[in-house]
This record gives C-alpha cells, structure tokens and sequence, in this order.
C-alpha cells in the first residue's frame, strides 16, 4: 500500500479554504485515481481563530509558514498566500531546500522569480506545479506541458484577467462608464487589495510571462511583457468598436517573431464574432496556436474558491501519481533569455479623437497619418458635440511605431481637442 501523500498548506484564504473542502469531500475519490490517500497534516495562516467554514482542528497548526515549510510530516508545500515577496518566496525557498515538491497559484512569484527557484527544484529532482496560477480552473499549463508538447507553437494569446472583462462586458451591456463599474467591482469583491493590479494589466501580464515561457521555451521575464491597462477605454470607445464590428477586451499576446519575442498585455480590439469576442463576464479564454494541432480554444472560469482549488487539486493529484515535469515544460538549465521584441508585427489599428470645428481639421489629419506612412482603411465622423467633431479611424496594418509618430505630430497641430485613443486590432 502506497504511503499518503502528506500537504501543507499555507494560505487559508478563498483558495485554500477551498482546498481543504475537496480533499475532505473527496478523500476517497482522490485515492481512487491517484492510488494513493491525499492527506493534509499542517496548515499556516495570518489568522487562526477566524471560522473558515470548515474544520481545520485534525490538523497541525504552524504560525510561520517557513517552519510549515520545512516540517518532516510534510510531502508537498501548497503556497496560497501570494506575493512575489516575503514570506511567500522564503517559504518555497525553505520547503525545496528540505526536499519537498511545491505547488503553488502564486502567478507574481513565479514571473518574477520563477527562473530561480525552478533552478533550486529540479537540481535537488523536485518540481514546482502552478496550475492555478493561470486563468483559474482552465488547465491551459497541462495543455502547453502536456497535450501540446509536440507542437511548435506560434501564438499563445487570452482574456486572463476576470475582472476587466467583467467590467468591459458590463460596460456595453448596460451603458455604465469605467468609474462606476470600477467602484462596483470593488464592493462585489472583484478587485485585488491593490486594483491596479487588475485593471492596469499587472495581474494578467504575469500570467502571461509564464504561459510564453513554456510556449517559447524561453526565461520568465515579466519585465519584458508590456502592459497597458483598460483606465483610458470609455464607453464611447466601446460603442463605436461594435459600430464596426469588434468588442474591446484587455487581451494578451505572445508570439515570436523575427524581432525577438512579443509580450503583450494590452486593451484590443477582436472581431465580435470571434470567440474571443463572445467571451462575456469574468470568464477566462486563452486561445493557442500551434504547428500540428492550429488552433485550440480553452475557456472556464479564471478565478473563485472552487475552479482555482479544483486546479491546486489537479496538481497536487499528479504527483501523488509520481507524474513529474520541469516547471516550465524543459529543463530550467535549457531555457533561454529571450530577446524582447522592441517593435510588434503590423496589425491595423482603431483610433479615435475629438477634432475642433475648424475648415481643413480632417484633412490634416489625413495628411499627417500619410506621411508617417499610416493608410486609412475605414474612418467616421459622428455628430458634433461642444465645437468638437468625433472621428474614428481604423488603419490598414501599420507599425506602432509609425502610428506613435503620427500621434505626436497630432500633438503639434490646432485641430486636435482630445488626446487620441489607438487600439490595436488583433486577428484572431
């Protein structure tokens, strides 16, 4: 008879909580598919006198997550805590340098100090699992590690952050502009501790750094990933992308391209028929494409106590059945720096600005465009407003770099009353 496999969990939040409920309800189901027993001996949180709904008194309780860590009653060290930092990182640190496997939904960790500590686990033959870290219940890192590992894969891109999708949906659907849904986001609970950390793009930008590494083979570098949050999308912007087909989402692209490797985070425009522009709510899509197998399409929900915990199960499952991969899909001593794309592959772009009612206004706008080599494939002009007149362009394909041009020479004309608004228009 297989020995139990023996957690710690530090981390007693809505994951961890929900953790411990599927092993309790599930302990012998678990057994069943894993031909071993799953059992939790010790737990770390900030609080333990706080009801978490479930009784945690047949288990060891340790104040330090670092003594947790390194208990000898403990098999695998399950991180829910959070943060790049701090005691999260000590306590992995500690529990690979006493022999445990980790598992983990810590996505800034991993981003910023993934390369490292995939390092210290595999040279002492001890893995990282970290299912959880991205897009919640959908199992998007055993499909790049596993059922895509003959693939050579050329795109990975996806709507990660729940959060912003829900307030980009609920802006077209009901009319409300960003503040509003900001604020009720915060009191239904939607937001992080630090809200920038959703709408500015962090959050799902770290998620992105470690789908691209196993993708690409390649180092995490969050630092390489730009980021652009959805602060600046209006509900205007949203009504005239559906004018002309498209739905706006925060959406994440990574690609390698004869410029290096493209990370980005960034508010796009995808066609609204496309699945990724069907994608409603705080629902998670990310879409891979590859070689052999083209296009697959993953969707679930990308947070909340059950589907988080249902993929911290998952993980914790493959290694009571001895099944063993290297963090990020290869050998950490194989990855490779990746060279930073510092310019993206042309893509036609939505751009929007408020000219002064002037003669020649638009023309000059249509002048400055051609010069910095940017062609015009659709424009409206909508009613005038204030002794302001809104125009929408959409480009034909063009460089960022050529469009930024443009826009700063926007800058140094009378005809502009807004700053501009450009969105790349994805192909999906």
């Amino acid at each position: 008879m297989a020995q139990p496999l023996r957690l710690g969990i530090a981390g007693l939040g809505t994951v961890g909580t929900g953790v411990v409920k599927i092993i309790r309800r599930q302990a012998d189901l678990l057994e069943k598919r894993t031909g071993r027993r799953i059992e939790i001996t010790a737990v770390s949180a900030r609080d333990a006198s706080k009801d978490r709904g479930v009784s945690l008194s047949s288990y060891a309780w340790e104040s330090d997550p670092v003594v947790l860590a390194q208990r000898d009653d403990v098999d695998v060290f399950v991180e829910l805590m959070g943060g790049s930092e701090g005691t999260a990182k000590d306590a992995t640190e500690a529990a690979l340098a006493s022999g445990k496997d980790v598992v983990t939904a810590n996505k800034a960790l991993l981003a910023i100090h993934g390369q490292a500590l995939a390092e210290q686990a595999e040279a002492s033959g001890h893995v990282i699992r970290f299912e959880a870290a991205v897009a919640g219940g959908i199992p998007v890192i055993k499909a790049l590690t596993e059922g895509l590992a003959g693939n050579d894969i050329t795109r990975v891109m996806g709507v990660m952050n729940g959060t912003c999708n829900y307030i980009l949906t609920r802006m077209e659907a009901d009319g409300l502009g960003y503040n509003a849904l900001f604020e009720e986001a915060g009191r239904l609970g939607y937001l992080e501790a630090d809200p920038n950390l959703d709408v500015g793009g962090i959050d799902a930008g770290h998620k992105l750094a470690l789908l691209a590494s196993i993708a690409f083979g390649t180092k995490p570098n969050f630092d390489d990933v730009v980021l652009e949050g959805i602060q600046r999308i209006s509900l205007e912007d949203i009504r005239q992308a559906a004018d002309m087909g498209f739905r706006i989402k925060l959406l994440g692209v990574a690609q390698r391209t004869a410029r290096g490797l493209e990370q980005r985070m960034q508010p796009c425009l995808v066609p609204a028929q496309s699945p990724l522009g069907q994608l409603e709510g705080g629902t998670n899509m990310v879409v891979i494409e590859g070689d052999a197998v083209e296009q697959i399409v993953l969707r679930g929900p990308g947070a909340g106590e059950g589907p988080t915990a249902s993929a911290v199960v998952g993980d914790i499952c493959d290694l009571a059945r001895g099944l063993r991969i290297s963090t990020f899909g290869q050998p950490a001593t194989t990855l490779e720096a990746a060279q930073p794309a510092r310019t993206g592959l042309p893509a036609p772009y939505y751009l929007r600005m408020a000219l002064l009612d002037k003669p020649g206004a638009l023309a000059k706008v249509a002048s400055i465009l051609g010069d910095a080599g940017v062609s015009i494939d659709r424009m409206r002009q909508y009613g005038h407003s204030d002794a302001k007149a809104p125009v929408l362009i959409v480009t034909h394909k063009t460089t960022r770099a050529a469009l930024d041009d443009a826009l700063e020479a926007f800058d140094r004309t009378d005809v502009i009353a807004e700053q501009p608004v450009a969105l790349r228009i994805e192909e999906v």
